[in-house]
């Protein structure tokens, strides 16, 4: 069920990003994959060369990198995990072939231990995250709250949007809104197009007013705050909406400057925008695979950069703990055995494991946004991953 409301949710952020610009080069294909909520529907074709030139066909922001790259090195002993399921047997050369794998990336200790790519893309060619995005938010509410921006969790959300006091977020906390447990009624059924995922964010409502705000004001109080977990989408958005105005800048300076730059990712990166010309908290960032797996050593590492510390102490022992059990979710990341992971439709996957000191990164383009039987490979690869690193 989880898997389906993640699917949903992704067609919602697609649906306020749909401009198309002409092919720039000719390279590109002679009419660009169509934006929007059109991309669920993608030949793998389409897929292939979308995903990792997206910003080609939605806008976007550049979240910029610095002067320094922080270096990856490879390790001397490379793996190569097997596996079997029901009557098959993979490698990472069957296991990318069969779902459609653009990027596996294994960070063991800090050294890559497996690095391959496939789809067409190479180690300088981006590939979108899809809702690994919200991670990136989550983990960025943390930057603010180190830095005095955000003063505490448990600061009303009404604070930071005043927006939307009076309205069914009144009483609700960033903590509540960063665990998806408000109580504010919501339907994510994509396929009703009367539900809310269908709605959120489509056209500027009120002016001055950004149009997931107007949206979201609007709707009613089903549970008391803290009570209900439900999946919203619009909820993302919000937490991204709420982070830029605390910190005052957009998420992608943000980014830029408490991540991106410090940490020395190699190669700018991209953040969509909505119709209102704001990031979408809950979706979309792309980059390239060897910045990824840097992501996930940023979170691996506690948020240290050097002897700086990014985040507050204990901040990422806390986004990754159960606040809500079913399903199992923390601040915007899913918890898995042995770790946690960012996760995003169409087979992205940022899957961190703390007490090994494991980074792995999957991009893939998916025949559909979940696939029950393929997420199940893809959880008995990790396991595969994990023993062919122990004693490493």
């Amino acid at each position: 069920m989880r898997r389906l409301l993640v699917a949903a949710a992704l067609a919602a952020d697609f649906l306020a990003t749909s401009a198309v610009s002409p092919p720039a080069s000719a390279a590109e294909p002679a009419v660009l994959p169509p934006g929007g909520a059109a991309i669920l529907g993608w030949s793998p074709e389409q897929q292939a060369w979308g995903y990792r030139n997206i910003e080609k066909i939605n806008p976007a922001f550049i979240i910029k990198r610095g002067d320094r790259v922080r270096p990856l090195p490879k390790a001397s002993v490379q793996i190569d995990p097997r596996f079997t399921f029901g009557t098959k047997s993979y490698d990472t050369a069957a296991y990318m072939a069969a779902f459609r794998a653009s990027g596996v990336l294994v960070i063991k200790d800090g050294r890559v231990v497996l690095e391959r790519y496939g789809l067409g893309r190479g180690p300088d060619d981006r590939w979108t995250s899809f809702s690994v995005a919200k991670s990136v938010t989550s983990t960025l509410i943390g930057a603010a709250i180190k830095d005095g921006k955000i003063k505490s969790l448990d600061d009303p959300v009404t604070r930071y949007i005043p927006e939307l006091k009076a309205s069914a977020y009144e009483g609700v906390t960033v903590r509540q809104l960063i665990t998806m447990t408000s109580g504010v009624k919501w339907n994510e059924d994509y396929t009703d197009p009367n539900s809310d995922v269908a709605k959120v964010g489509l056209r500027v409502m009120e002016p001055g007013v950004n149009p997931v705000v107007s949206y979201m004001r609007r709707l009613p109080r089903e549970a008391p705050p803290g009570a209900k977990f439900v999946y919203k989408t619009g909820e993302t958005d919000l937490a991204g909406i709420l982070l830029s105005n605390a910190v005052g800048e957009t998420l992608s300076q943000y980014l830029s400057e408490k991540i991106w730059q410090p940490y020395g990712m190699e190669k700018d990166a991209v953040w969509l925008e909505d119709v209102a010309g704001h990031e979408r908290g809950g979706c979309c960032i792309s980059m390239t695979l060897r910045d990824y797996g840097r992501f996930g050593q940023f979170v691996l590492d506690l948020g240290k950069i050097g002897d700086r510390e990014v985040l507050p102490s204990g901040w990422m022992q806390d986004a990754t703990s159960a606040h809500v059990t079913q399903p199992p979710y923390g601040y915007f990341w899913w918890l898995i055995p042995g770790g946690y992971e960012g996760e995003g439709i169409f087979g992205q996957s940022v899957s961190i494991y703390p007490s090994e000191h494991l980074v792995v990164v999957i991009n893939s383009a998916w025949p559909a946004a979940w696939v029950d039987d393929i997420d199940k490979h893809r959880m008995h690869y990790l396991e595969a991953i994990r023993a062919a690193t122990r004693g490493h």
